[in-house]
Order: structure tokens, then sequence, then C-alpha cells
């Protein structure tokens, strides 16, 4: 019955192979069991309703991304997208963490639109390469700081600017608005939870150094250990790490849409959709062409439904209460392990599922040891920086300001604005503006349009 619905034998693999890929994909990705709690959570969101929402979404899609797509790729709230969700969206413009589910809820609808009318594709072949390269870095980078924040090995402090005698004199001698500058310095390496984090880094290294599955799940594990060995926290009295799921507490259906759309959050939906947008066709065609499942004419059978099932999740997520739930790129390291069919995106999902019932061992998990966690995903998204062609600075520029600009004003928004700008630009100035698919054109426009008319 397997083989025939997961079409083993024609892609050469079997029952057991699947299995045991399976696992090694939730043994690498399931550290999103413990981040998104403490992500989401410092948005105001209550940590076991996420948890709850990021296993049950994160189960069910994947399931059905083996059901119905025969692909061995796993989905889960996405890195990144839950860090603009939390600190740009929701604390940053202030923003309620429902109206912030609503948007990504209605991106998930638009996400659906592009995928039914073929939009998404075009879009994918019009971006330039190193544009996609860049926003993945950019990225990167920007989960790294909020891993280095987390774990106290980074501060950011506001420091007051002293009024100048013109501004004084300008004021007549009367109170004059206080301005700050934001300094970026190196926390506390005494402190305790600082320590944790600087062990847990360098566990969490060796094992990626040496290729240890599961690695991520370990190290958390690991320095969890370590924090309750050195203080940080207090396992209490007739401990156990199993539990029935606590339902009581929980964010389905609590998402505002009407909010998000009376407010005008049209910057902040754009935003969700774009970068999920090419977040996810670099999973689904990367990860697809590792398992074999391209064809002999370099097309992916299948792969309209993928994008569809990627996209519904988006939605469905929101509905459940986590944000964008998107492909994990840790799927590699189950089809690494001879995962080829969609049996291994079921055998994970179901272990998602079965993870719903050990909430009290997720509730330890301190920043401490989530953080290098972030730090360490931000080091592997960086791999991306070498496909780009820095010796082309119609190129390399735009590149080069969507990355650091993503991370340095702490948004992901701007920096990607920054390079849809910029590329167009320099190529027509150099006379090279062929080069330039005519969506990049519309979607430069769109993103001036936005400066102009949503600045405030």
């Amino acid at each position: 019955m397997l083989d025939k619905l997961f079409s083993l034998s024609a892609r050469k693999t079997d029952v057991q192979t699947e299995v045991m890929a399976g696992i090694t994909t939730f043994m690498t990705m399931a550290y999103i069991l413990f981040v998104n709690p403490n992500i989401l959570g410092a948005a105001g969101m209550d940590k076991n309703a996420v948890l709850l929402a990021t296993a049950i979404g994160a189960g069910i899609v994947t399931m059905a991304m083996g059901l119905f797509v025969n692909y061995p790729i796993a989905l889960a709230p996405g890195l990144g997208l839950n860090a603009f969700y939390a600190f740009t969206v929701v604390l940053g413009m202030g923003v309620t963490w429902q109206v912030a589910l609503g948007a990504v809820f209605i991106s998930g609808l638009i996400f659906i639109l592009l995928t039914v009318t073929h939009v998404r594709q075009l879009l994918v072949e019009g971006m330039p390469a190193s544009l996609k390269y860049a926003i993945t870095v950019g990225i990167g980078l920007f989960v790294t700081i909020v891993g280095l924040k987390l774990s106290g090995i980074m501060t950011i402090k506001l420091s007051l600017i002293p009024p100048t005698l013109e501004k004084l004199v300008a004021t007549n001698g009367h109170a004059t608005p206080l301005s700050f500058e934001t300094i970026i310095g190196l926390g506390d390496l005494a402190n305790k939870d600082v320590m944790v984090s600087l062990i847990g880094l360098v566990i969490l290294g060796i094992l990626m150094a040496r290729n240890v599955k599961g690695a991520m799940l370990i190290g958390i594990l690991a320095t969890t250990a370590v924090a309750a060995v050195m203080g940080v926290i207090k396992v209490p009295a007739g401990f156990s790490p199993v539990a029935i799921p606590d339902f009581s507490q929980n964010a389905f259906f609590q998402l505002d849409i009407p909010g998000a759309l009376s407010m005008g959050l049209t910057t902040i939906i754009f935003t969700f959709t774009f970068v999920e947008l090419f977040d996810t066709m670099g999973t689904l065609v990367g990860t697809a062409t590792k398992a074999g499942i391209m064809d002999k004419d370099g097309k992916f059978p299948g792969i309209g439904k993928a994008m569809a099932v990627d996209a519904t999740g988006v939605s469905f997520g929101a509905l459940l209460g986590t944000s964008t739930i998107t492909a994990f790129i840790e799927s590699a390291a189950g089809i690494g392990a001879g995962g080829r069919t969609g049996l291994t995106s079921v055998v994970c999902g179901i272990l998602f599922l079965a993870a719903l019932f050990f909430t009290p061992l997720v509730g330890l998990i301190p920043d401490a040891a989530t953080a290098p966690a972030l730090i360490i995903v931000g080091a592997l998204m960086m791999e991306a920086v070498r496909h780009i062609d820095f010796d082309d600075f119609t190129e390399s520029l735009p590149a080069f300001l969507t990355i650091v600009i993503m991370p340095f004003t702490y948004s992901i928004a701007n920096g990607v604005s920054a390079g849809l700008v910029l590329y167009p630009l320099l190529k027509l100035i150099t006379g090279r503006g062929r080069e330039v698919h005519w969506i990049v054109y519309v979607l430069a426009v769109l993103v001036l349009a936005r400066f102009i008319f949503l600045a405030e």
C-alpha cells in the first residue's frame, strides 16, 4: 500500500529509509518548537498557545505536502518571518498580535491567488538571482541579531544626546525635545545567561562541524542542561517532561482580519507575501532537485501542488495562531539521509504532532538556550552570499544594500525595497536595462509608491 501511495519503488527507496529520513528531518528542525514560542512570546503572545499552533501547523501542513504532493519537504513557522512579525510589526509598529495575524492570513490568500494564476512563477523568473540570494543572507543576519540580543551577547542601548547651543537658543531656553541615539555594544560576559549562551554556541558549533544529525535539537537540549546546572533555570520537584496538551490556552481563530484591513497594513502584507514568495521557491526548487524529482526537461512534476500546499499553509497557520508557515531548508537533511517521497514528510509531520505531549519540556527552555540556534541559522543562511557576483557592481551594490539594510534598520522590508529600486536603476544608467525583467520595473515602482504615499 505504501509503495503504491508514495511510488517508493519508482523513486528507488523503501519504507525503512523513508522513516529514518523523516526522523532526521524532524530532528534538524524541531528547534522551531522551542524558538518560535520565545520569539512570538516577546510580542505578547502566550507561549503555550504559540507552541500548540507551531506543532499542529507544522504537523498537518507537512503531512499534506507528503500525502497530496509526494515531496519529502517539511514546513513550519519560518525563522526571519516570525522575527519580522514579532519585532518589526508588533513591537516596532505597535500593532496588536491579533491584527498582525490578520495580515499574515491576508498574505496567505494573496499567495494562493498568485499560485493559482501562475504569477508566482513569473515573479520568480523575473527576480534577479543576486537579489534572491541577498534576501536570504539579509534575513540570516536579521535572525542573528535577534539571537545575539536574546542571548545578551549584544546589547542595544539608548543614549541621551545633549541639546546643542543652537537648539537652546532657538527655543529661548525652554524645554527642548529629548533626542537619543542607539548604541550597539558587547554584553556582560560575566552574566550567567550570557555565559550559558556562549557555551551553547560552542556546543552547537561543534555538533554542526561534525555533521551530527539533529545538531540543533541536541544543542538546545544540552544548553538547557547547562543552564540548569548553572542555576539559570530551576527544574521543579516531581517534574515530568510528558503531559497532556493544554488546549485551554490557545490562539485559534483570534486573528483580526478587519483590523489589518482598516489599519492599511499594505506594506506589511506585501512584505510577508514577497519574502515568503522567494524564500519558499528557493527551498522547494533546491530540495526537489537534490531529491531527484526534476525530470529530463528540467521541470518538477507536482511543483504547482507543492506551491498550493505551501500557500494554504500560510493562512492555515494564521488561523491557528502563528506566523508564516513555510518550507524548511532543513528538509535537505532528510533528503540527504535518503528521503525521496512524501512518506518522509508524513513521518516528520506525525512527530510534530506527537511533540504536543512534551510541552513541559519546552517550558523549561530559556532564551539563553534558543539564542545560539538563531545565531547558527544565520550562519547557515550566509552560504548564499557566494552566489552573488561581486565583480559586477550593478549586481553587487543592490545585493549588498539589501543584505546590510535588513539587520541595521531592523527591517526586512527596507532591505528588500532598497534592492528592488537600486537594481533596475543601475542597469538603466549603465545602458543594460534590457537585462532586467519587466516585472522588476513594476515592483520598483510599487516600492517607490510605498515610500511616497505610505511613508508614515
